[in-house]
């Protein structure tokens, strides 16, 4: 009895066992399964659309490091476009950037107390090498001290729609290594953001000043000093992490942050964004980022899902009212065009949404109604699967106008009264009929 007992035991641990193998094989895998990243969190998207293709804890709030010289980058920029300062205007520097140049341990290029830098030399210094004091020395410039940054810095990151972003220095350092000089917080305070955070304002950076490229890849520096100072991005051509298309973008690290890298890349017209935060190792967040850009390239492309005039099914036209005639066509003014993933077309359905203020209570239009007015939109929406949406939520991507295809005129008055007059008998003749059925 006791051995049948055993061998009963031992066959209901291997069906318990066989049964949870096959639990786990059966469950559906989510994208950082089927991709492993050895990162606390990351982002992949189109840089074209904000189409997100894959995320994994985005909206984890987290170190960035040095990727916070993005948003210096971008507020310098947009001072320039706004003329508010110029490439070759000089930069005398201060003593507390002086000091912070010369700071060991950090990544920086040696900047001369009272010397004059142009606004090229520091940016190049900032966006090449990742020069700590070089950030300072644009983020006094722009608001007159790294603290008055601080809060500017905060200030546009809400405007951009960076919902976990909090700055309390301009360069992304620990606050305990700026030697007393602390902008905002403490002394062990530093940047956070989220994934999806670092990428929208990667995002903005690309899409509102393409010339931002033109510095992120340059893989070394050669400055006034005669020395060479290498870009952090090893993905770049020629480094040791090479891969074909990527163009930038900002690298960062620190004990808190972990290992962080945020990268663009283009290949045949198709730039993705990606964001690694809190690899393993200076090494991993390039080797994991080029998981992110393979799984990008090889598996996604944009496709024009519905064309420019193309007709709802069931919908291709809508009732008018007071018109010379009694409805009217309507079509999408613009083709949708988003990034799928491959032989995946078919998976995607279009919805329609007309405008309500528009329409009268019956759901009609009421002439006159003008060639191409707009009277609704047009999206399209997954029929199974996981649709990760858009990085910025109000972006117009993926939704179209539905216009007016033809004028319709208003009837004049005879014709109206005539249809009044029409409308008034069939009522009549209506309720008369109704009332005889009723007899019988």
């Amino acid at each position: 009895m006791k051995k049948v007992s055993q061998i009963t035991l031992i066959l209901t641990m291997m069906i318990a066992f066989i049964a949870s193998q096959f639990s786990f094989q059966a469950s559906p895998a989510h994208a950082e399964d089927t991709l492993g990243l050895k990162a606390e969190a990351a982002i992949l998207l189109d840089a074209k659309t904000g189409k997100i293709v894959y995320e994994k804890n985005a909206d984890a709030v987290l170190g960035v490091a040095s990727m916070s010289k993005m948003m210096t980058e971008y507020n310098t920029l947009v001072a320039i476009k706004e003329k508010k300062i110029t490439w070759d205007q000089k930069v005398k520097i201060s003593h507390y950037v002086h000091q912070l140049s010369a700071a060991p341990g950090l990544s920086n290029i040696g900047l001369t107390e009272g010397e004059d830098y142009t606004v090229k030399e520091l940016y190049e210094a900032m966006a090449i090498f990742s020069g700590n004091a070089a950030t300072v020395a644009l983020a006094e410039l722009l608001s007159g001290s790294e603290k008055n940054y601080v809060a500017f810095a905060n200030k546009k990151a809400k405007e951009l729609g960076l919902k976990h972003a909090r700055f309390v220095n301009a360069s992304g350092l620990v606050n305990s290594d700026l030697m007393g000089n602390i902008p905002a917080g403490t002394d062990k305070d530093e940047n956070i953001m989220s994934a999806r955070d670092v990428a929208t304002l990667a995002f903005h950076l690309i899409n509102d000043f393409p010339e931002a490229l033109e510095y992120s890849k340059i893989p070394k520096l050669k400055f006034r000093d005669g020395r060479e100072y290498p870009n952090f991005n090893w993905m770049l051509p020629g480094l040791i992490y090479e891969y074909k298309g990527v163009d930038g973008l900002k690298t960062g690290s620190t004990d808190f942050a972990g290992y962080c890298f945020t990268a663009t890349a283009v290949r045949d017209g198709q730039r993705f964004i990606s964001v690694i935060m809190k690899a393993d190792s200076k090494d991993s967040r390039f080797t994991e980022t080029r998981k992110l850009l393979d799984y990008g390239f090889s598996n996604f492309k944009t496709e024009t899902l519905l064309p420019t005039g193309y007709q709802v099914k069931g919908s291709k036209t809508l009732p008018i009212v007071k018109g010379k005639a009694d409805s009217v066509k309507i079509k999408t003014a613009a083709p949708i065009k988003f990034m799928i993933r491959n032989g995946d077309k078919k998976n995607y359905k279009p919805v329609l949404v007309l405008d309500k203020n528009k329409l009268n209570k019956d759901g009609e239009l009421t002439a006159p109604v003008k060639k191409g007015e707009t009277v609704g939109y047009v999206s399209v929406k997954p029929k199974s699967g996981q649709d990760y949406g858009y990085l910025i939520h109000d972006h117009k991507q993926g939704v179209v106008k539905v216009v007016a295809a033809e004028d319709v005129e208003k009837a004049n008055w005879f014709v109206l009264s005539m249809r009044g007059i029409g409308s008034f008998f069939g009522d009549v003749f209506h309720s008369a009929a109704s009332a005889i059925k009723g007899l019988f």
